[in-house]
């Protein structure tokens, strides 16, 4: 495998962010994050191969509504959003395993022939899985992956007709409000006139809930967590270790967000070694890993059109859990 570009029987992959360059970015993060008060790593680094499969696991967990709500929202919804945004081709940010995607390609294939499917995910293994499966499934799809940062490459991904560009999961939550309006503002001035942004968000609803979907009873959210200990640790050549902590998930209700933590179980000092930095948590300290943003429409239209989106479709579950956006450039 080449770091420029893999050749494939079912499409091309292109390397937009090497293994070194996502080294080089992960040990900035890592520095700065476990060198500030409070703590704090930013959730991609969950995503190695056993964190990937961990939160697969997740998304099948009875407390985790989301993915199974976006889901029937797509099965219902699939042909209206297709006509909506009227697409040529299809551009996934995040795509990991393409698993919901079907239902939207389909759709979409129903009303013309794709140009293209262009997932763009940081695992070039979940984006090899995810292709090979495809090309099974849809051999006359052209396929056209890119393992890439969405915050660093919108403006390299091509446009092989008007495409349509999802953002599925509730992924853009991760994104603290400034950072958010910056990707928003960044997206709509890749996107030619006619073009559409699918985004899935996860709506404010009973905080018991939405604790419980981060902190289930088979404690796997707990395993995906800790993993990233696991992940900076190996990258690093460290010594921390992950039981030395704790899984910790609230709700934020001024900020409306979920907050993922680690906390120290007893006092801990730890070496990275590649970083030469010493890192240590007094028992108790608390890190956080992850935010996860909930929405309600009207902020969340005010964003999008700040940012020069035209939000054209709301679609969600009986219960209002979840929403499909559509804006337009």
């Amino acid at each position: 495998m080449t770091l420029d570009a893999v050749s494939r029987s079912d499409g091309r992959i292109d390397v937009l962010l090497t293994p070194a360059d996502l080294r080089a970015e992960m040990a900035v993060d890592v520095r700065a994050g476990l060198t500030a008060i409070p703590k704090h790593l930013p959730p991609k680094y969950f995503y190695d191969d056993r964190g990937s499969r961990l939160f697969e696991q997740i998304t099948e967990l009875p407390e985790y509504y989301q993915t199974r709500t976006e889901r029937r929202i797509l099965i219902d919804h699939a042909d209206e959003i297709a006509a909506a945004a009227d697409a040529e081709a299809l551009l996934e940010l995040g795509s990991g395993s393409s698993s919901k995607t079907r239902t939207l390609l389909e759709a979409l294939d129903r009303r013309r022939p794709l140009t293209a499917y262009l997932p763009v995910d940081v695992s070039v293994g979940a984006l090899s899985e995810a292709m090979d499966a495809l090309g099974r499934e849809y051999p006359g799809l052209p396929l056209h992956g890119f393992v890439a940062d969405f915050d660093r490459h919108l403006d390299r991904l091509p446009s092989p007709g008007r495409r349509l560009i999802a953002f599925l999961g509730g992924t853009i939550g991760n994104h603290p409000p400034p950072r958010r309006r910056h990707f928003f503002a960044a997206l709509s001035a890749t996107m030619a006139p006619g073009e559409s942004l699918l985004l899935g968000v996860d709506l404010v609803k009973d905080p018991a809930r939405l604790v419980a979907a981060y902190d289930d009873a088979a404690g796997v959210t707990a395993a995906f967590n800790r993993n990233v200990i696991d992940v900076v640790s190996r990258e690093f050549d460290g010594d921390l270790d992950p039981a030395d902590f704790e899984h910790v998930a609230v709700w934020d209700p001024d900020r409306e967000w979920i907050e993922m933590r680690l906390r120290a179980r007893r006092a801990v000092a730890a070496r990275l070694a590649d970083l030469d930095l010493t890192v240590s948590f007094a028992a108790g300290e608390e890190m956080r890993t992850e935010i996860s943003a909930k929405f309600r429409r009207p902020s969340l239209d005010r964003e999008l059109v700040a940012a020069g989106l035209a939000p054209r479709g709301w679609w969600t579950d009986a219960d209002g859990d979840f929403a499909l956006v559509l804006a337009t450039a």
